[in-house]
């Protein structure tokens, strides 16, 4: 085959023919070609004021739409994060809640007497009452226990009773009674309460409470009055029933509430059973009897 022909000389452009494309390097400098991209100037000015603007504007868009979704949500499902939140409990004694301070001008009271008589001979004193009343002889001995009674559970504490039949039942004492206690009646540290009402729930209470049931009651007095000076609510009944074994089918009973310028009422509750309707006078008797301490 012949020899390789040595390659040519490369011809010079002639003029005005342009180098074709190609990397170039230049020692020293820096790289020809095409410049590299160049980043746009940073806003300033206005323009970056109102992308604030935008930017304010759509974060308090999504605000308004989750408030809005909450909302909604809750509103249509009080339960979707548990019970409800339930009120605070009402810690009021229940003569308070059943008897709020009424609104209306209170009703005025008789007009003391001129002088109280003193009390005069043995007497019963129930310091946490407030108030002390004749102490009677025998068959009438001092009271020594606590019986919290009825619904309201009045703590009588202080006072005289007899057993007028025992283990009537097989197992329990029938009583007449001449017992105190005192009641809290006021909302919080007030000294003025609902003296009608209180007066009236307690009598309730004891009617209701105290005696076999059903029963049949015969209202002999229901009243405002004074009770050695101080403002007290009376209600005196004879209360009908009949339970097993009980000789008593009645009693009378007397229930005052009186105001003795403190939070609690003082409550005072007399007996008499129907088979010792001889000591029925001792009823009103003790009611007069009661004076302040």
């Amino acid at each position: 085959m012949p020899p390789a022909m040595p390659p040519e000389p490369p011809s010079r452009p002639t003029p005005g023919t342009a180098w074709a494309a190609g990397p170039v390097t230049r020692l020293g400098g820096p790289p020809v070609g095409d410049p590299s991209p160049v980043a746009p100037p940073a806003p300033v000015g206005r323009e970056r004021y109102r992308l604030w603007w935008f930017a304010g504007a759509a974060g308090a868009v999504l605000v308004t739409g989750l408030a809005v979704v909450l909302v909604m949500t809750l509103g249509s499902d009080p339960h979707l994060f548990g019970d409800d939140f339930s009120a605070p409990a009402d810690t009021r004694p229940p003569l308070a809640r059943m008897c709020p301070p009424s609104t209306a001008s209170p009703q005025a009271a008789p007009s003391p007497p001129a002088t109280v008589v003193p009390a005069v001979g043995p007497r019963t004193v129930d310091e946490e009452a407030g108030i002390s009343y004749t102490e009677y002889g025998a068959p009438w001995l001092p009271w020594d226990t606590e019986w919290n009674a009825g619904m309201l559970e009045v703590p009588y504490r202080v006072g005289q009773h007899f057993v007028t039949e025992s283990a009537y039942d097989g197992f329990s004492d029938y009583h007449a009674s001449i017992l105190s206690a005192a009641v809290p009646a006021a909302e919080n540290d007030a000294l003025t309460f609902d003296l009608e009402c209180v007066g009236r729930q307690v009598a309730a209470d004891v009617r209701a409470e105290y005696y076999p049931q059903p029963s049949r009651m015969e209202l002999l007095r229901d009243e405002r009055t004074l009770l050695g000076g101080r403002p007290a609510w009376v209600t005196v009944f004879r209360l009908h029933f009949s339970r097993p074994g009980l000789k008593a089918t009645d009693e009378l009973a007397a229930v005052a509430c009186i105001d003795v310028g403190r939070a609690t009422a003082a409550v005072f509750y007399v007996s008499i059973p129907g088979t010792h309707r001889e000591l029925d006078w001792v009823v009103d008797d003790a009611l007069a009897s009661v004076r302040p301490i």
